[in-house]
């Protein structure tokens, strides 16, 4: 949901970036670009170079009230990235825009038209992919069965198929309007993000304006090391949650209450949790009691230790932590999901350990067996490596005219915001500096 959101603000902004007044980022003022062949014309096959494409059906989808009429394109790059594209029939200006995945993909995600500009937001082609594998259910997007042994899926995930999904629409585009698209954006969350950075970082040509949302750019540390440990850090000898969900409403507020004054305003929200040095002894529970309103020993101890991040002998095996501030988003992510009697969080980091995250026929490992140091950091780095979006080289992209725009949320539970500072940082000091990259 904060994809789709977040699409109609940014894209204006990307596009303003690129050099296109408002007015035009909004369509409002050039002619509508017209198909040059029928939408059923576009069954078949494309002979482009790595990514041979089969278009396996269309359908003609009338305007309704809340999209245009447009030509749903279903198909699939081969081996296996099966994506979806829309184009519309009468409101398109010569903009494409492709949406990331989230999580392990395994479906193709939502292709909302945006609402920034164009009758019912419909100037855009609008395409995404399932990243060349079908996830299983319950939760598609958490499966990590596909990659047990096959490379090939796995390479479609780590870095493939968001590349060849923009060759084949980019050329569907071209033969259903005559030409290739004037202009092209990705947007992507989590794993979308990290897919966005490793678009602008290895495929510099592939898109002139980039939205990387919260990007799960470290993936090995953070799947196979970041998320087993919130696991662990919170279950106790007994399997049994040692934080529960009814705690969290109280030790936010307390949070909140401690630390909502260091910027200077009170307006119930912490402008920076990285200054907030609240302790959670300050909710420990009268000796023998345990209410909703307090924290007993344990879980005074489980709160600090998420605070601080996982370490080995003080050597951190991962960039980030849990913000103060944050508590709220730890409900059914840490604790147990109500609908699936454990936490999310546990499925995420089995689906990586037990499938992803070794090199195919070497052992592989869960959350209740990884063990937190630094050897076990070094046997999750060759997967990992291959999906991490980690490179500080943007030179191809910057010099290329593209735009790319980063953001993150505060409290995100999953994929703490300090790691995405970490990389800014680090990439405006290799890009000459602050003011000179936030030119691009």
């Amino acid at each position: 949901m904060r994809l789709a959101v977040f699409a109609a603000s940014a894209l204006t902004i990307v596009a303003t970036g690129l050099g296109l007044p408002p007015s035009a980022a909004a369509a409002g003022t050039a002619p509508a670009i017209q198909p040059v062949r029928p939408c059923a014309d576009l069954v078949g096959s494309f002979d482009i170079p790595g990514a041979a494409t089969r278009v396996t059906g269309v359908t003609e989808v009338p305007a309704s009230a809340a999209e245009p009429a447009h030509c749903d394109v279903r198909g699939h790059v081969e081996p296996a990235v099966r994506f979806q594209l829309r184009l519309p029939t009468t409101t398109y200006s010569g903009r494409y825009l492709q949406y990331g995945c989230g999580a392990y993909c395994g479906e193709i995600p939502p292709t909302p038209f945006p609402a920034c500009g164009g009758p019912r937001g419909g100037d855009m082609a609008v395409a995404g992919t399932d990243d060349g594998h079908v996830g299983l259910p319950p939760f598609p997007f958490l499966d990590g069965t596909w990659a047990a042994d096959n490379q090939a899926a796995r390479n479609d995930f780590f870095f493939r198929a968001p590349h060849v999904l923009s060759k084949a629409a980019k050329r569907i585009i071209a033969t259903y309007y005559g030409a290739p698209p004037k202009r092209t954006y990705f947007n992507g969350c989590s794993n979308g993000g990290r897919e966005a950075l490793l678009l602008a970082q290895r495929y510099p040509d592939d898109f002139d304006g980039i939205i990387a949302s919260a990007p799960e750019l470290f993936l090995g540390p953070e799947l196979g090391m970041y998320v087993p440990w919130l696991v662990r850090t919170n279950t106790g000898p007994d399997g049994a949650p040692i934080i529960t969900s009814a705690k969290l409403p109280a030790l936010h507020d307390a949070v909140v209450a401690s630390c909502d004054r260091l910027d200077g305003l009170v307006d119930g929200q912490i402008d920076d949790p990285r200054l907030c040095r609240f302790d959670p002894i300050a909710m420990r529970c009268p000796p023998g009691t345990d209410q909703p309103t307090c924290l007993t020993p344990t879980q005074v101890d489980a709160v600090r230790t998420l605070y601080a991040g996982p370490t080995d002998g003080g050597r951190r095996l991962y960039p980030g932590w849990q913000t103060r501030g944050s508590e709220l988003a730890w409900d059914g992510w840490i604790t147990p999901a109500p609908e699936i009697g454990t936490p999310f969080a546990r499925l995420d980091g089995d689906a990586y350990l037990r499938y992803i995250a070794y090199p195919i026929g070497t052992p592989h490992s869960s959350v209740d067996d990884i063990e937190f140091t630094v050897a076990e950091f070094h046997r999750l780095t060759p997967e990992g490596m291959k999906g991490n979006a980690m490179s500080l080289d943007l030179d191809r992209f910057r010099r290329s005219g593209g735009k790319l725009i980063i953001w993150h949320g505060w409290d995100d539970q999953a994929i703490p915001a300090v790691g995405t500072l970490d990389y800014y940082k680090r990439l405006h000091e290799r890009s000459g500096g602050l003011r000179a990259t936030q030119k691009w």
